[in-house]
């Protein structure tokens, strides 16, 4: 398939997995590094990486996004819901529930696709930045210039190219919790070091890598998020605005960044230094825009971070498909270590 794209983002890997590429670096998630990954099962043991879906319970910590809402499903003039099947055919001896639900695909435990964030960017230099996303992908039909659902829904980059990826691969565990508590610690490229150096976490290309910040572990015993400024100013998050950390994440050759905590990285206030415009995400913009990193937030990591850590461990076999949903820009993710 020919080039879609004139020039690419300085840094980026365009073009780097093929002209028609929408998997970016989980193409690094090869049968040799499942294996690899495998060989991290020493016990047999399992932990659910998941909040429970309706965690947080309420919409403090993102307006824009809701806890789920089940709504019935109607079955011959009944609520399908504790439902003898008699009502309907007489000679049935079944009961049946059935159910519907409204979800915001990134409300809690989630994964983000390419489609999720773009950037406004010259890619067919023509002197004039235009909406793009990784590879030089719209997430519009190029035809209508609509996108899949009427309003929404991803032509190219949803979610469904990870999902039949799979996702599985070595999971490394990060431990910033262990080092920087519950109090809201920014995290550069040095801070990461001091972690990686003073643990012995080495991190090979192609492998997944977690961030353990204790946040989740928060929501857990606060589901409410009875104050958000509280919740706001704690727990640690990437600097977005780091040069040098996001130099070392695009040398690292990591499929994906997981974080516990709302979006692995924190929000700066106002423009970049020097009044230039950019992007308020900056990790975002790297890895869904640039290199094609996928991004997981709000996963569930204490359980498994303070066993890893009592054993000395750091890695482990990481299974985290998202929902096969054709034209989602993000899913929950019901991620399942095995260590």
């Amino acid at each position: 398939m020919s080039q879609r794209w004139k020039q690419r983002p300085r840094g980026s890997t365009w073009g780097n997995f093929g002209a028609d590429d929408q998997l970016g670096r989980v193409n690094l998630l090869t049968p040799q590094n499942t294996l690899k990954a495998v060989k991290e099962v020493k016990e047999g043991l399992r932990f659910c990486l998941s909040l429970p879906l309706d965690i947080p319970a309420t919409s403090a910590l993102n307006t824009r996004r809701r806890p789920p809402e089940f709504k019935a499903v109607i079955r011959g003039g009944h609520v399908a819901f504790n439902l003898p099947l008699c009502k309907i055919d007489r000679w049935r001896t079944e009961v049946n529930c059935d159910e519907a639900v409204t979800l915001y695909m990134q409300h809690s435990t989630q994964w983000d696709s390419f489609a999720h964030m773009g950037a406004m960017f010259d890619a067919d230099d023509d002197g004039e930045p235009e909406p793009v996303y990784y590879n030089g992908h719209q997430v519009v039909s190029t035809d209508t210039g609509e996108p899949r659902f009427g309003s929404v829904g991803a032509h190219k980059l949803g979610i469904e190219h990870m999902a039949k990826a799979c996702m599985q691969g070595r999971g490394v565990m990060v431990d910033l919790h262990a080092h920087f508590g519950n109090a809201r610690k920014v995290v550069g490229y040095d801070e990461l070091m001091h972690v990686l150096d003073n643990d012995g976490v080495d991190i090979d290309e192609g492998d997944l890598l977690c961030l353990h910040t204790g946040f989740a572990q928060r929501l857990l015993e606060d589901p409410e998020v009875s104050d958000p400024a509280a919740f706001a100013g704690s727990c640690a998050g990437l600097d977005g605005r780091d040069e040098r950390l996001k130099q070392w994440i695009t040398d690292s050759g990591v499929v994906a960044l997981i974080a516990d905590n709302r979006a692995v990285e924190f929000e700066h206030e106002g423009p970049p230094p020097g009044g230039e415009r950019g992007p308020l995400l900056g990790i975002h913009e790297l890895c869904l825009f640039k290199l094609g990193v996928h991004l997981g937030e709000l996963w569930y990591l204490t359980e498994l971070a303070r066993w890893l850590r009592a054993r000395g461990r750091h890695y482990f076999l990481l299974t985290a498909p998202p929902l096969y949903l054709p034209g989602a820009v993000g899913s929950p993710a019901n991620a399942i270590a095995t260590v």
